[in-house]
This record gives structure tokens, sequence and C-alpha cells, in this order.
């Protein structure tokens, strides 16, 4: 790797329109040399629409919870306190993966992570994300730009649930929402947080020589 240093940055309760804008200036203005990002976050309670949401569906708000539409993949779901996001700004050239592989790696390492809090999840085929029997856990949604990817994946772990029952979920029409609370009430997202990022690097088999944890900067 020509930088072999990883920045894991984590802010609580940053609002979803300042860590697009963020992300998006930090996709704009890195090159070849610049040290790949992982951004843990919380966010107000908001929708979001991807890229292949049907374009004549022209949402404004929910139930006074507010829609924005985003450039990641995948349909609309629902963000709010108590759900773990995780944006991975990587240079996908730099550390040779495609993005089904990206996908498939996100998928696992949430799968890995739940694992160690005795949770048995599952992938599926054609439908991205992490599963517990019927009920979906953890959505991804992702978008590569110049080579490096931008957004990532939510992990549902002790929140609000209802606003999903507003909307179909990721585009799948009845899919329920499950989260880590269901199984396990006493985990938190700081405990989470060092698991999923070690289990991230090891099924990744990234070698980076130092991992800096980092406060949030715009």
């Amino acid at each position: 790797m020509k930088n072999n240093i990883l920045f894991v940055r984590e802010h609580k309760f940053l609002s979803w329109d300042v860590s697009y804008q963020a992300m998006h200036d930090f996709t704009e203005n890195r090159h070849n040399y610049t040290p790949d990002e992982i951004w843990l976050l919380e966010h107000p309670s908001i929708f979001t629409t991807g890229q292949s949401l049907i374009k004549e569906k022209n949402f404004k708000n929910i139930k006074n919870i507010p829609v924005t539409q985003s450039d990641r993949g995948g349909k609309i779901t629902y963000h709010g306190p108590g759900q773990q996001i995780v944006y991975f700004l990587l240079n996908l050239k730099r550390i040779n993966l495609n993005i089904r592989q990206l996908v498939s790696l996100l998928e696992n390492t949430i799968i890995s992570t739940l694992l160690y809090f005795d949770i048995k999840s599952v992938s599926k085929i054609n439908a991205p994300g992490v599963y517990i029997k019927k009920k979906k856990i953890c959505s991804i949604g992702l978008k590569i730009r110049k080579g490096y990817s931008m957004h990532g994946l939510s992990l549902n772990v002790k929140m609000d649930l209802s606003p999903f029952s507003f909307i179909n979920p990721c585009g799948y029409n009845g899919l329920k929402m499950t989260q880590i609370s269901d199984f396990n009430n006493t985990v938190t997202m700081q405990d989470i947080q060092p698991i999923l990022i070690r289990n991230f690097l090891s099924l990744a088999k990234l070698c980076y020589k130092k991992t800096y944890w980092l406060p949030f900067e715009r």
C-alpha cells in the first residue's frame, strides 16, 4: 500500500447533510497518497433515497421526518438515533477491491461482529445487507467515484424502529427490521465500534501500519 495509515473518526449526532457534504469534500480533494478513513456516526431522524428509487416518487416529508436524496446505491431507508452509521472512504484500487467485493466484505464484517455478541445473522443473494431470519438488521449503500468508495452501512443497535413501517425499506415491500437490542439489550455502540473495525481489517486482510482513532472534523 502506498499509504498504510487508517484514520477512524467518530461523531455522535452529526446531521446527515453535514456528513454528506464532508464526505464529498474529502473524496473530491483526496489523491493516491491520502490515507483511507472510516467514519463512525449517528444521525438525527431522516429518510434518504438512493439512486435506484423510482424517480416519479418525489418525497418531501414522511410523518414529519425529512426526506433527502442521496447519491448512494439502493432505494429508501431510515436513519435515526441508536443506529450505527459507518462510512467507508477507501481507495479501492490501493486495497484491491471492487464494489461487489466491498459489499460482501461489509456484510461479513457485520455478520462477524454480531456473532461476537452471540447473535447469528446471514447475508442474502441479490439483497444486500444482513438479516436475522426474515428481518433486516443492517443496510448497505455505496457509491464509487474516481475509484474511491463513499457511504457505507447502517446497523440498527437500539433505536425506534417504527419509522421503517412508513416505507418499504430498501424497496422491499413488507420487509421487517430488527436491531441488536432485540437480542442483547446491554450492547452499546461503543461496545460495537472496536469489534467492527477489527473485524473489517481482519476480513479485508488489510495491513495498515497505523490505525488512529480521531474526532470527526469537517
